[in-house]
């Protein structure tokens, strides 16, 4: 049995009966409280469950749009079902209940009035319109809840879900871990300041979770949630209440004003490794908000807009789906108004992060102005896509012939791969490549439609721990490439054309249905001994002439500039990719601790930042680098610096840059 509030009622008038049994048929009755009368009960309508071994439904809601009905079952799965309110179906309904003349349970003097339940068969039974299956695991779903457009649903797995309706199609949006060692969530709580409460059991206590802090508010020794309990809260008091060994037990707490105040709240809990801009967002009344994603060694990435008058970073949203840090991260195909694909839905972009444990996960973020609400921004994400190595070796064939892959393995860097869309490729593919600790360079492709992400080319040519990785197309006459840079430990950087790979691997993946034994990506075209020691930052940009600008520092605070042109063979003696130096500059010196962060503004622009908290302005010219300028900056141990030029009303071109370590700065 459940209860759901009535669609269309008020509170208190009427409320819905959800009853199911064993045989996999949930009833839906109305029932009416009438004052010193018994209740009126309507039968409403009669819904199929999927087959299993415990058939019944846990928790139901009405959706907000009308007409559906959502519920969750005992096998953990996600059901939406067609429903109906109207007076027509409730006359007809309430007609079926007691024979055409009496609601069911009226006194009428008649001691052998019929059950509603006697007259079920004349209503059909509806099959689901849509099923997650085991969305939640075998454990069962706790709770389905509607806020804000979406559909929330939690488990006994621990996690809570966000999904919406596409057409009569559940669609999951998120899935939500909300803290470690919290097995049991049993509902969600929406505050009117926008926090989210998750209620659930770790062990034997009862947790109140807040998602806005990340920290547990209460956590109350009970017994567990197998027993029977209820929580109440309100801006004066906090009550809880559970039953055990036949005794009520009542924790109760008066709201205390708080003592301590946040000067400054954290982004993250560690470290910041990596940080990308997304973008900028236009918002009237409001400041132009500046779009981040940073990614951390507590285990998430956060989604923060930057404004530069108030220079306050608001969290937008949490990506906690990795199980170790966040090392990379990489964008494919930002979109900003006037782009083509923008529209009116905001700053639309495919998010790729990856870090320890060999994981990549890959989400399609949406941001909008929304000047109602406190960060001025709303953000939607959608996680499209996963893979984690160690799942990726379960599924070869004959692997006990193999050595199984290290599963400490961290993914270092990744780029997307430019120019690999519909319009090239036979499918709409996109390709990513990462930097791989055990010393491979990887590719992956990912298919949204499908929500695929698949290894599909490697190789283990530094045979050392490889730091960064970054891709550049070529499309001069002569032909498309597909060129990819790769750097490691040892100080090499090596280039590669993977455009081959990346062919075949599109036509393997279109006869395979997505799944291919991963290819090799062959040589190298060039290797370059551009340090003595790792290489740490990587940045790679075409002049107007059409070549390329290859710019690296390293461990050992030093600076590599190197010029590239790319010669394509013509005819069948001379085919393939010919790379060749034309100008080697290098800077030994040029800071006092690791580069961790290099950018080629321009062809005789080049921006460092290191460990040494100096960020240097240089110009290259004919007798190699110059400093202009040297600005300090405020946050320790740099891990990545990102930049972005802004046109000015006068038409002067600024130049800006975000650094991440241990604090975020912008300049």
């Amino acid at each position: 049995l459940g209860w759901a509030p009535c669609p269309g009622q008020p509170p208190g008038a009427t409320t819905a009966l959800l009853a199911s049994g064993p045989d996999g048929e949930m009833l839906w009755l109305d029932v009416t409280h009438r004052p010193g009368q018994a209740p009126w009960v309507r039968l409403m309508g009669r819904y199929l469950l999927p087959p299993c071994k415990q058939r019944w439904h846990t928790c139901a809601a009405f959706l907000p749009q009308g007409g559906l009905l959502v519920c969750g079952d005992r096998r953990g799965s996600l059901l939406l079902f067609p429903c109906s309110s109207s007076p027509e179906w409730a006359v007809e309904s309430a007609g079926i209940a007691d024979g055409g003349t009496s609601p069911v349970g009226e006194d009428t003097g008649s001691g052998s009035e019929p059950s509603c339940l006697s007259h079920k068969g004349a209503l059909p039974l509806e099959a689901p319109l849509s099923m997650l299956f085991g969305l939640h695991g075998k454990m069962g779903v706790t709770s389905v809840t509607c806020h804000g457009g979406y559909i929330y649903s939690t488990g006994r797995d621990g996690c809570f879900h966000q999904l919406r309706l596409q057409g009569q199609q559940l669609e999951v949006l998120r899935k939500h871990r909300p803290c470690k060692g919290l097995q049991w969530i049993e509902e969600l709580r929406f505050t009117p300041d926008g926090d989210l409460l998750v209620l659930g059991f770790h062990a034997d206590n009862f947790v109140v979770w807040s998602s806005r802090t990340g920290e547990n508010l209460h956590c109350i020794p009970c017994g567990g949630g197998h027993r029977s309990w209820s929580y109440c809260s309100n801006a004066s008091a906090e009550a809880f209440a559970f039953v055990k060994c036949g005794d009520v037990m009542l924790y109760h707490r008066e709201a205390e004003p708080c003592e301590q105040q946040v000067l400054l709240e954290s982004l993250h809990g560690r470290e910041i490794a990596c940080v990308r801009r997304l973008g900028a967002v236009e918002v009237p009344g409001h400041a132009t908000l500046n779009i981040f994603v940073t990614g951390s060694e507590d285990t998430t990435a956060c989604v923060l807009a930057l404004s530069k008058c108030s220079r306050a970073a608001m969290p937008l949203t949490r990506l906690s789906d990795h199980i170790s840090s966040v090392r990379a991260l990489a964008l494919a195909s930002p979109v900003g108004p006037g782009d083509e694909g923008f529209g009116d839905e905001g700053l639309c972009t495919l998010l790729f992060s990856a870090g320890g444990r060999a994981q990549i996960e890959c989400y399609r973020l949406l941001c909008a102005g929304d000047p109602a609400s406190e960060s001025a921004v709303a953000c939607q994400v959608i996680h499209v896509a996963s893979h984690r190595l160690d799942k990726h070796w379960e599924r070869k064939k004959n692997r006990h012939k193999l050595v199984k892959m290290d599963p400490e393995t961290r993914y270092m860097s990744l780029s997307v791969v430019p120019g690999t869309s519909s319009e090239q490729l036979p499918a709409p593919w996109k390709f990513l490549a990462a930097a791989c600790s055990d010393g491979s360079v990887r590719v992956f492709g990912l298919l949204e439609a499908a929500r695929k992400l698949v290894l599909v080319a490697e190789s283990f040519h530094h045979q050392r721990c490889v730091l960064k990785v970054e891709a550049f197309l070529h499309t001069r006459a002569g032909g498309e490439r597909h060129l990819l840079c790769s750097a490691a430990t040892d100080g090499s950087v090596a280039f590669w054309d993977i455009t081959s790979p990346i062919t075949d691997a599109t036509d393997a993946l279109h006869r395979a249905e997505g799944e291919i034994q991963p290819l090799a990506l062959g040589t190298p075209l060039l290797t370059i001994m551009a340090h003595s020691c790792g290489v740490n930052s990587l940045h790679i940009r075409e002049t107007p002439e059409g070549q390329y600008l290859v710019a690296s520092g390293s461990d050992d605070g030093s600076i590599h500039i190197c010029l590239l042109e790319v010669a394509l063979g013509r005819g069948e003696a001379m085919a393939g990719t010919c790379l060749r130096v034309l100008e080697r500059v290098a800077r030994p010196c040029a800071h006092a601790a690791h580069v961790t962060g290099i950018r080629v503004l321009r062809p005789d622009l080049l921006l460092s930042a290191s460990v040494d908290q100096r960020l240097t302005l240089w110009r290259r010219g004919p007798g190699g680098l110059d400093a202009l300028s040297t600005t300090f900056f405020h946050v320790p141990d740099l891990a990545e610096l990102d930049c972005w030029e802004v046109a000015e009303a006068g038409g002067e071109l600024r130049y800006y840059c975000v650094l991440c370590g241990r604090g975020l700065e912008m300049l």
